[in-house]
């Protein structure tokens, strides 16, 4: 088994320090690898970003992450994912990594993602520029992280996102918000990408943690407002089967 401790929304400030960290070492303890998945700083301060960093600088475990659009407020967004570098953190940007879990390689793509709405009720690339802009963005954003996915040649594969690629996992949210929560392009990404094992996204507060893409891969909503923990553990079976059961979570401070 591949052991993942993820969390999403953590919204980290300086008014937080001290409180991540006794987390980190349980993290250590019980996981192969940690997935941030997006909204790291509550309105993109450096400051916010800079006591992130600081709080998981230092430990073993791999740390990935990809931002959210709270991290990007301010237009600090590289500057922020710089202090995350620096502190050893991978931030992913439509961009994939791999990384060795015993003899299991397991490639991780990570983007952002943004918003559009779903099949039914969903925006297009259609009229004023401002319109053709928006679901462009996510045309493009789907484009890499579907090609982020196919590039991957691994035992296991997972997709780290903010914004949703299901409807299901924003149960709980208000409807006509969906168009702002995520779009079905990342899920077509997704079902395209080849033998995706599992998707972590954050963003719906208000949401469900369990859903399945149209092509049936798993996905989690781990959002810190969700979850209720600091993270949660899942364990994702490397023999091929995709299958995913969720390990036990520890009550948040952050």
């Amino acid at each position: 088994m591949v052991r993942i401790a993820a969390v999403g929304d953590v919204h980290f400030g300086p008014d937080l320090s001290g409180t991540l960290r006794p987390y980190m070492q349980e993290i250590e303890d019980k996981a192969d690898l940690f997935l941030i998945a997006g909204d790291l700083t509550r309105a993109g301060h450096e400051e916010e970003g800079a006591a992130l960093a600081k709080e998981l600088r230092g430990f073993s475990v791999p740390i990935l992450a990809v931002l959210g659009n709270h991290d990007y407020h301010l237009d600090h967004q590289d500057r922020i994912a710089k202090q995350l570098g620096d502190a050893g953190v991978v931030v992913l940007e439509g961009e994939s990594t791999v990384l060795m879990v015993g003899d299991r390689s397991v490639g991780i793509a990570g983007v952002k993602g943004f918003g559009g709405g779903f099949a039914g009720a969903c925006g297009s690339d259609f009229g004023e520029p401002e319109m053709k802009a928006f679901v462009g963005h996510t045309k493009s954003v789907a484009r890499r992280l579907e090609d982020s996915l196919r590039s991957l040649q691994t035992d296991l594969k997972i997709a780290l996102l903010h914004y949703s690629p299901i409807k299901g996992t924003l149960l709980g949210e208000r409807l006509e918000v969906y168009p702002f929560l995520g779009s079905y392009l990342l899920a077509e990404a997704i079902d395209s990408g080849g033998d995706v094992d599992l998707v972590l996204h954050g963003h719906a507060h208000s949401g469900k943690e369990k859903g399945l893409t149209p092509g049936g891969v798993n996905v989690r909503n781990v959002a810190q407002p969700v979850i209720k923990h600091a993270f949660n553990l899942y364990h994702l079976d490397p023999a091929g089967t995709g299958s995913i059961d969720r390990g036990p979570g520890f009550t948040a401070r952050v």
